[in-house]
């Protein structure tokens, strides 16, 4: 991760829907750095020693001002809850430069079809500033649980028009994924941010229907998570798990169905499953902890990160 900190003042917070708040940053002197569609920046939380990735929000071509979306995740470890309940306008936060890992691919011959699911509808907000800003055909497909917590509805619909498709699950509205894809032209992309069994589905569907290099979602690198077989014993969960060769201790969590994890990258760069070490030594693979931080050997990033032996005893 780009340790690089730049100095920021919050300078508004909205309330989106009941869990979701929307945070504008500008700098104290002069103006941010534009970015390109996808980006996410690093929003480092000092005084709780927390450090979350978030979706910027806001027109990539006027960096007079940042926006995020943070949804308070009753699962969090800290990240959107600080934000929640702690940050007001007037504070003070340091972010890393903007990354991506989710470009839009500015083909003009092709249709692009964003599907967004709850919360990742924010990458998609600097997206309809570049599709506009090129004349590029595009639909925006947007799910959701519920319409009472969902964000930028109205917003969008205003924006959108007839291009925007809204899917509330609790009108019983439901994406097909196979059939939207099967009904466009071949020379489509699709593009996809959101929980991860709609990440998984859009992949499937579009990798069958498009091809492999017109389905993209967000790709933080290939991080190798294989490697000798190990347990990882969860000290306050009172059981253990064995970790295969070719699997992560996340992948073995969620397979389990005992523990709730979140995160967001699966890659190692978010930091949202970072989880704290009691007995043995953990592989580094990530790329959000610093050299010192996973020389200290007191978390680790449970999506790549695997056993130097043959024995782990985590946090959880």
């Amino acid at each position: 991760m780009n340790q690089n900190k730049i100095a920021v003042n919050v300078s508004r917070v909205e309330s989106l829907s009941p869990t979701i708040k929307a945070f504008e940053f500008v700098a104290p002197q002069g103006t941010l750095a534009t970015f390109s569609a996808g980006s996410h920046v690093t929003v480092h939380m000092d005084a709780a020693g927390i450090r979350r990735a978030y979706s910027l929000t806001s027109d990539p071509q006027q960096p007079d001002r940042y926006r995020i979306a943070v949804l308070l995740d009753e699962n969090s470890k800290g990240g959107s809850a600080y934000m929640h309940t702690q940050v007001a306008e007037g504070d003070t936060l340091h972010l890393s430069p903007a990354e991506n890992f989710f470009p839009l691919v500015h083909d003009h011959n092709s249709k692009h079809i964003l599907i967004a699911g709850g919360i990742g509808i924010t990458p998609f907000l600097p997206y309809l500033h570049e599709l506009e800003r090129e004349g590029l055909a595009f639909e925006l497909h947007y799910c959701f649980r519920d319409g009472a917590n969902a964000a930028f509805v109205e917003e969008l619909r205003e924006r959108v028009g007839e291009r925007l498709f809204i899917y509330d699950n609790a009108r019983d509205q439901r994406l097909d994924v196979a059939t939207l894809l099967e009904q466009q032209s071949a020379q489509s992309h699709v593009y996809v941010c959101g929980p991860q069994p709609l990440i998984d589905a859009v992949i499937e569907q579009g990798n069958r229907i498009l091809g492999e290099e017109r389905t993209h979602f967000e790709n933080f690198g290939e991080v190798a998570s294989d490697g000798d077989a190990f347990e990882v014993h969860f000290q306050r969960s009172g059981f253990s798990l064995e970790i295969g060769e070719d699997m992560s201790i996340l992948q073995a969590i969620e397979a389990d169905k005992r523990i709730n994890i979140e995160c967001l990258c699966r890659n190692g760069v978010c930091g949202t499953c970072e989880t704290t070490i009691l007995e043995g030594e953990a592989d580094h693979r990530d790329n959000y902890l610093d050299d010192d931080e996973q020389n200290a050997q007191e978390t680790m990033m449970i999506c790549v990160s695997r056993a130097k032996g043959t024995r782990l005893v985590l946090d959880l």
